[in-house]
């Protein structure tokens, strides 16, 4: 086995083996898969190759062997940063925020040492939108596959890269994402459509002035939603501080820029990280084709704006065809969400190679819809081609919102999750426990390789809009709609609907999902609402709980990562007031 600390990533590689001809479980390739005998490079006019494999192998069944582990090392510290020009503490991943971009190839093995750098909180991390097969220790949900990783002390992700495109990572330790500890991820494979130049990610956010701990204890615990001052691109912007005599007003922020050259195609790799709002993505004067959907590669379609709910990816590739010039890229606020109060403020700089490298551009916005929810359905067909089989069991979810003690929750079927970190699901299952508690929000799965489908209806009246996403698989997008589901008269799309890990449940509508009962572990499904999160919208799927032991490869440091956790906790210097996750 080859062992290699990232440099660089070539989006190349060559496998050949003897087991060519075969997918991981030993069966015998399909006839499109067969056809990748031939080892094909990717090019800038061959993207859809990728060594012996190709954007036509089925990569639920089918991952390349390369034998290669990425390593990395992250730790989780307290800096002093301002990314638009007003200066506040900052949760970050190896003191950058955004933290460092971690990537890899198809295939490759992904192992990320995490240490707690913080002086009063756990944190782990969460590797969104990965799938973790067979490796759902390494989820990082703290309560739920893992205890949180105790000041001081580092915890070992490890997991095999079977999927391809983009996301992020954050710690899924209550609000601390809200206050920084995110990073990009890529994982480098092949997409159905060409382009000349990779420009990586752009991580779109709304960003506050104000710790999120002290907006939860101030606002958000017993009140509304509270309203942000600004939002970043990549972890930038600027903010006017000309009428501010706060000192930590610096004024020094900066936009995010990029350089186009003319007749060259660049993709662009997009992420929703806010803590609460949609946003809609564009660039004056240009159109785009979208080629994925998270990690979902789609038959590519042509826009000129796309809107972007929470945790949300997607792939887009953009020509340079427009005049020589200066361009706004604008992370546009949904207001019919939330309000911002930059809202109007979030830009980027395109500039072309040949036009002014410091004037502001002149372009102006298109008129676009100011909404909340997802991309048309009919829009996101996957590349794929998948149908999705005759139910095993079918549920109804019903969320809810209530008041009590003053404190603001969300339900699932009446309740409100809420976890012990140092007794998480995964843990009572090592220890042959069979009873969940009932703020634990459990929801047995027991069929196998059989399709179960969720339909998740809002019945809180109040009308906001849910992105909802969820671990250990991606699901199909079956129905999505304002109004109450009737199953004698919804349709219901089984012919290759769009498949993701986060789908937008209308406000005072209904979300019909389904998914494959592939992958043994205790998923969390929740809403990305950071505040609806803390306030206990989320659920967990135990999925063939009988067989969930057998995956956890090492239970010692499971057990001595609560040991350390429980010893922590006991000095009293952290108290939990949320829902946990």
């Amino acid at each position: 086995m080859k062992y290699t600390q990232l440099a660089s990533i070539p989006v190349l590689f060559t496998q050949i083996t003897a087991r060519a001809a075969f997918g991981d479980n030993g069966s015998p390739l399909n006839s499109i898969q067969l056809r990748q005998a031939t080892s094909c490079e990717n090019t800038a006019t061959s993207r859809n190759c990728w060594g012996n494999y190709s954007i036509d192998t089925n990569y639920y069944d089918v991952t390349p062997d390369t034998g290669v582990i990425r390593e990395y090392w992250l730790t989780a510290v307290n800096t002093t940063l301002a990314p638009d020009g007003y200066e506040r503490q900052v949760l970050t991943w190896n003191g950058t925020y955004p933290g460092p971009l971690i990537e890899a190839n198809w295939g490759d093995t992904l192992v990320v040492h995490v240490t707690n750098g913080l002086e009063h909180n756990g944190t782990s991390i969460h590797w969104h939108g990965i799938r973790q097969g067979n490796s759902s220790e390494a989820d990082g949900v703290p309560g739920v596959t893992q205890c949180p990783i105790s000041p001081g002390n580092t915890m070992t992700y490890t997991f095999r890269c079977t999927q391809y495109g983009h996301s992020w990572y954050h710690s899924h330790f209550t609000l601390q994402y809200a206050d920084g500890l995110l990073g990009p991820l890529v994982i480098h494979g092949p997409a159905t459509a060409n382009y000349d130049e990779d420009l990586g990610t752009l991580l779109l956010s709304d960003w506050s002035h104000t710790s999120a701990f002290a907006l939860w204890d101030t606002s958000a615990k017993t009140g509304g939603p509270p309203q942000l001052e600004n939002g970043l691109i990549n972890g930038t912007n600027t903010y006017n501080c000309t009428d501010s005599t706060n000192p930590a007003c610096l004024g020094n922020g900066t936009r995010f820029e990029t350089t186009f050259t003319s007749g060259t195609k660049y993709l662009l790799r997009l992420v929703n990280t806010a803590i609460d709002g949609y946003m809609r993505f564009a660039i004056d004067g240009h159109s785009f084709s979208v080629i994925s959907n998270d990690f979902v590669p789609i038959v590519p379609y042509t826009t000129d704006n796309l809107l972007i709910g929470i945790g949300q990816r997607y792939e887009i590739i953009v020509e340079a065809d427009q005049a020589v010039d200066n361009y706004w890229l604008r992370a546009i606020w949904q207001t019919a969400c939330i309000g911002n109060d930059n809202a109007d403020n979030i830009l980027g700089i395109i500039r072309y190679d040949g036009s002014s490298a410091t004037s502001d551009p002149t372009t102006t916005v298109g008129n676009f819809n100011n909404s909340c929810g997802d991309e048309s359905l009919s829009n996101l067909v996957p590349y794929l081609d998948l149908t999705v089989g005759d139910f095993a069991t079918e549920e109804q979810l019903d969320i809810a919102f209530s008041i009590a003690n003053s404190l603001f929750t969300w339900t699932v079927n009446t309740t409100s999750l809420v976890l012990d970190w140092a007794n998480p699901t995964e843990l009572r299952i090592l220890n042959n426990e069979t009873i969940f508690p009932t703020e634990y929000n459990v929801y047995e799965i027991t069929v196998v390789d059989q399709w179960v489908y969720w339909v998740i209806q809002d019945t809180s009246g109040i009308g906001i809009t849910h992105p909802l996403h969820l671990h250990g698989h991606d699901f199909y997008v079956l129905a999505q709609e304002t109004g109450t589901f009737d199953a004698s008269t919804t349709t219901l799309n089984l012919n290759n609907p769009p498949r993701r890990d986060v789908a937008s449940l209308p406000g005072n509508g209904f979300l019909v999902l389904a998914f494959y009962t592939d992958n043994p572990g205790s998923w969390l499904m929740h809403c990305h609402i950071s505040w609806h999160q803390s306030q206990g919208l989320a659920l967990q799927f135990v999925e063939r709980e009988s067989e969930i032991s057998g995956t956890i490869s090492v239970p010692d440091t499971f057990n001595s990562t609560c040991n350390a956790w429980s010893s922590f906790y006991a000095t009293g210097k952290y108290v939990l007031d949320d829902s946990g996750i």
